[in-house]
């Protein structure tokens, strides 16, 4: 009977240590879930918040963190151009953001679009046919990770020669070329996952090669393109250097419009600035929200394997 007690009270102690640990690790989990959701969410919020904030509230201090007078005149001064400096040299060397959002836009869906049609016709080559080996798809990637600045000085004497310098098609190109190992790399592992065997079935029922890929694995894979593309979309959308490099005055991207702001001869317009980031901002949180379903497929398509 002895014996018996103890085992319970040593089993009940086991159990409880357990349940302590777990909580701990629980706590120590959403701890730092909690401090790394501020230091993300902190900076977005603070260029919301200065968004709204009259001109004298930009360089408070102590720093203001909600203005209790919030005024809309940052976003109608930089999006509808009623700036009460419209004859100083800055405002004159800027072009209406709208324009810029139309080149950003249509750049940066073009590429992207292509990035991602290209780059799943090859990485369905190289998932099915091993068109590539591992070593030869490791070196594709690796193309992407030497430092932009390594390539413009060479790319924008080719841009001048070809007369491609400050156009819509040079910067689409740049973007294509240069984010095309990525659609590639990711989109193989989405179709890896797909079974071989539906493609052979397909093919007994009587498809064509082509009616089977278009019909039966990108429907499959549908949530990684999404996932895939709006990857892409982002890099293209916010990418700064290769635009300040090979556009000029004529095609003047969002990012570009941006950095404007931050040599004005006024002096740092944090509150203009802001408001236009916000501009640059809302479209892909919006298109986030329309197809979070597709993304959280995409992003979660073949982490459990059989």
């Amino acid at each position: 009977m002895i014996e018996c007690t103890v085992d319970k009270d040593n089993n009940r102690f086991l159990l409880m240590n357990k349940r302590t640990k777990k909580n701990v690790f629980e706590g120590f989990r959403y701890t730092t879930l909690t401090i790394w959701l501020f230091i993300v969410a902190f900076p977005l919020f603070w260029i919301i918040s200065t968004s709204f904030k009259p001109d004298a509230e930009w360089f408070a201090w102590p720093p203001v963190y909600w203005s209790e007078t919030p005024t809309l005149a940052n976003y109608a001064n930089v999006w509808t151009g009623k700036e009460e400096y419209a004859e100083t040299q800055y405002i004159q060397s800027m072009q209406k953001p709208w324009i810029a959002l139309g080149n950003s836009t249509l750049i940066a869906f073009i590429s992207t679009t292509l990035a991602v049609f290209f780059g799943s016709l090859i990485a369905y080559g190289v998932s099915r046919y091993q068109m590539l080996s591992e070593a030869r798809m490791f070196q594709l990637l690796m193309l992407r990770m030497v430092p932009p600045i390594v390539i413009v000085a060479p790319l924008s004497l080719h841009y001048s020669t070809l007369k491609l310098l400050d156009t819509h098609l040079g910067l689409i190109l740049v973007y294509f070329l240069t984010t095309l190992p990525y659609a590639v790399w990711m989109t193989k592992s989405f179709i890896d996952e797909v079974p071989l065997e539906v493609e052979q079935a397909a093919e007994i029922l009587g498809a064509s090669k082509l009616q089977t890929i278009w019909e039966v694995v990108l429907p499959l894979v549908r949530s990684g393109l999404v996932a895939t593309f709006l990857f892409i979309l982002i890099l293209t959308w916010s990418e700064y250097l290769l635009a300040l490099i090979l556009s000029k005055t004529e095609v003047v991207t969002l990012p570009i419009e941006l950095s404007k702001y931050e040599g004005s001869t006024e002096g740092r317009v944090y509150g203009r600035q802001a408001a236009l980031a916000v501009g640059i901002t809302i479209p892909l949180i919006l298109i986030g929200v329309f197809i979070r379903k597709h993304l959280a497929r995409g992003f979660s398509f073949g982490m459990v394997r059989k």
